[in-house]
């Protein structure tokens, strides 16, 4: 990006904020729906910072500019604002400031802060209010600078969504209506309004391509006791869905007319104010109740459909990940150049001969060397290095199939493997096992089960700082909730049918990143005279590197569960393939033994 461009951007944003009374303007990098991933059309922060970065706000005053982000992307953001005079604002350390204290500090009693109340939600803006009240600091919700500024502004997507047949969904859209209804009314609410788009595609059983890696399509949704609404660009829906969504009574509306049909209708209306944006929860004539949407733990608990379809993915990924990975040790091993963007495209080509596949689920991190240690790094044109035989590669990848959503990492090992590198990959094993065998009461949260992951490296003095379990959507978004495996506590039961993550890592700068990762199913383990008790199916199939392991610091039931786990993967898969990948999947299987 043009420094001088980014400049000039925000000089334009300061006639603009001078015109319009605002001391400070606040902008996220989020959409109206508070996605993970989102459409160009809402890259506001990036247009006027050039940060491109997926975490991270910008603040711009009168006379400065900085911008927020997380450990992650400090180099990058280093390197990304460098002379475009925005301040790197290093989130999470002791010496940097909140937003908030850092604006109370620069303005004055009486300034006003603009932000856009599309892309606050009622909560975050009532706190950031409340952070400004005492220093007499008001907030205006209606500043939205990219509507004057950004002429060249992408559109909102506009392909067609279509439906998901129940072949695949497992139910019907209509019984998860009623199911919807039935815990609205149990809330004291007579209807429900709806943002998250992973949430809306899950209950109408609708998929789109609005989003890269996800599935999903712009619009929300409200639900009525007999009928409701889809709020949507009415050219994105072609006739079948109309006729489709006519049969649940549930009628389309142009995407930006929510507003003033909520404040035509008396009934009370449940909504979380942790994703329903400030602006809509300010309209006059809407009587809001506030309170978490019930559909994500609906959709959390697989069925029986979904889980079925989901195994079949599970070995559609399995086997595209043995012909990508025998394809690229093979070039390496005859001398050729590989890249770590060559292991990306490898993947995705693997994948594409399937025809269930839809794409990639996220953007996937092949990290060779040091690059491995970057938790969230992805490959770029800059940064792409070349392979050699050594070291270690991480490789975190997922593919979106009808058939389901899935997400595996696997640390491979290039060369001959230092001792270093093998005890480090078995202590990440060995927590990856642990969790993995759990056994553990109805009842249970991620947060009691940490630990179990994290024990060996913490006996050395190690750890990670990311979570080590989040939960994955059915052809949806490959992060949801609303459970999860981390340190952090959270309310939320690892309950039957949920898929979680499984993913212990460890990442030494500037030497090497190990991380392992499948994705486990809760199931019932039995019940006793204590109650019920759930475990864990392991549902990922691809072996472990058997080069990375250190015997020394391995049990022997550690060993009994790889032999049961690779004895399962080759069962699975090898009817998948054949050749040279199908006989490099023997040998990855065969079993280990000290």
């Amino acid at each position: 990006m043009d420094y001088q461009l980014i400049k000039s951007r925000l000089e334009s944003l300061r006639t603009l904020m001078r015109k319009s009374g605002i001391s400070a303007a606040v902008i996220p990098h989020v959409d109206p729906h508070q996605s993970e991933y989102m459409s160009s059309h809402w890259h506001v922060r990036e247009f006027f910072s050039g940060f491109n970065g997926s975490a991270g706000t910008l603040v711009v005053t009168l006379d400065g500019a900085a911008l927020w982000t997380d450990s992650r992307y400090f180099l990058q953001a280093a390197s990304q604002l460098e002379n475009t005079t925005i301040e790197l604002m290093k989130d999470g350390l002791p010496s940097t400031p909140t937003i908030s204290s850092y604006i109370i500090n620069v303005l004055h009693a009486g300034d006003t802060v603009g932000v856009d109340g599309m892309l606050f939600t009622k909560r975050s803006l009532d706190s950031l209010e409340g952070e400004f009240s005492g220093a007499s600091i008001s907030v205006n919700p209606d500043f939205r600078p990219a509507d004057t500024l950004w002429t060249d502004r992408p559109p909102l997507p506009s392909d067609p969504i279509y439906i998901l047949p129940e072949q695949y969904a497992g139910e019907m859209s209509g019984c998860k209506i009623q199911r919807l209804r039935e815990a609205v009314n149990g809330s004291g609410a007579e209807a429900i309004y709806i943002t998250e788009l992973d949430s809306i595609a899950w209950l109408l059983n609708l998929r789109g391509s609005d989003v890269d890696f996800n599935p999903v399509f712009t619009s929300t949704l409200y639900i009525g006791p007999n009928s409701g609404v889809l709020f949507i660009d009415t050219a994105k829906v072609p006739d079948d869905v109309r006729t489709y969504l006519a049969g649940y009574k549930i009628d389309v509306k142009p995407y930006d007319s929510a507003a003033a049909y909520l404040s035509g209708s008396s009934l009370p209306v449940l909504a979380n104010p942790a994703t329903l944006p400030a602006t809509l929860a300010r309209t006059p004539g809407i009587d809001w109740i506030y309170a978490p949407s019930p559909v994500p733990a609906m959709k959390a608990e697989k069925n029986d459909v979904e889980l079925r379809n989901l195994r079949h993915a599970m070995v559609i990924e399995g086997a595209s990940m043995v012909n990508a990975i025998y394809h690229v040790t093979e070039r390496l091993n005859r001398g050729e150049t590989v890249t770590e963007l060559d292991v990306v495209d490898t993947l995705s080509h693997c994948r594409a001969a399937h025809a269930s596949y839809r794409g990639d689920s996220f953007g996937t991190i092949a990290g060779y060397g040091a690059h491995g240690a970057i938790v969230h790094y992805e490959p770029t044109p800059e940064s792409n290095a070349t392979l050699r035989p050594e070291g270690l590669l991480l490789v975190d990848t997922g593919g979106q199939y009808l058939h389901g959503t899935t997400d595996i990492t696997r640390t491979i090992s290039l060369g001959n493997p230092t001792d270093d590198e093998r005890h480090d990959f078995t202590l990440v094993l060995k927590g990856h096992i642990a969790l993995a065998r759990a056994v553990f009461p109805e009842g249970t949260r991620g947060a009691q089960l940490d630990v179990l992951a994290r024990q060996y490296l913490w006996q050395e003095g190690k750890t990670y700082l990311h979570g080590t379990g989040h939960g994955v959507g059915f052809f949806l978004n490959v992060h949801e909730g609303p459970q999860s495996i981390r340190l952090q506590e959270n309310p939320v039961a690892l309950r039957p049918g949920m898929v979680t993550s499984d993913e212990p890592g460890l990442y030494l700068s500037d030497r090497y990143g190990i991380r392992c990762e499948n994705l486990v199913l809760t199931v019932g383990a039995g019940d006793t005279e204590h109650g019920r008790f759930l475990k864990f199916e392991v549902l990922s199939l691809f072996p472990f590197d058997r080069n990375l392991l250190d015997f020394s610091i391995l049990t022997d039931d550690e060993i009994m569960w790889l032999n049961d786990y690779h004895r399962k993967v080759w069962s699975e898969l090898a009817d998948y393939l054949q050749g040279a990948p199908l006989r490099w999947l023997e040998q990855a299987c065969a079993p280990i033994s000290r």
